[in-house]
């Protein structure tokens, strides 16, 4: 929602919950997750960069208390300390809320280290699957995802 403050596009995400104070305290877990977010309180969204608009929509998902949390993408085109950011954050979400993460990501080393199982897909078809700790020390994998050897 890129003409919606910061404020309420986090607030949308939340629009099937009712119980106000729960809306609140998710929202201050929210932007103490995300302090660019609340310095950006009021800022219109489509004003953000890249890599704070991210930052939005993960908020934006974890306002609703979601169970599964499906992230397309999260590090594309955003600059490199973000994508670190953005990797810490769903560890975080993972392993603190107990939020399953479903990540789809071509940032082929950094999901292979935060995530637990991965699967490389070629054309639609799983190729390889497994481990991720495994898969990421794999030649094959090092080869094929990673540049080679890492």
């Amino acid at each position: 929602f890129p003409y919606m403050s910061v404020k309420d596009n986090l607030l949308m995400g939340a629009f099937t919950r009712r119980d106000k104070a729960e809306i609140r305290q998710t929202l201050e877990s929210v932007l103490e997750r995300f302090p660019r977010l609340k310095e950006r309180y009021r800022q219109v969204a489509g004003t953000l960069s890249g890599g704070e608009q991210q930052m939005l929509v993960i908020g934006r998902a974890l306002m609703a208390r979601p169970q599964l949390l499906l992230l397309d993408e999260p590090s594309l085109g955003i600059a490199p300390k973000l994508v670190q950011d953005i990797a810490r954050s769903i560890i975080r979400i993972n392993r603190e809320d107990g939020v399953s993460v479903l990540l789809v990501e071509q940032n082929s080393r950094m999901a292979l280290s935060i995530s637990h199982r991965a699967y490389a897909l070629t054309t639609g078809n799983v190729v390889v699957s497994g481990v991720s700790r495994e898969l990421l020390n794999d030649p094959r994998i090092k080869d094929a995802y990673l540049g080679g050897a890492a």
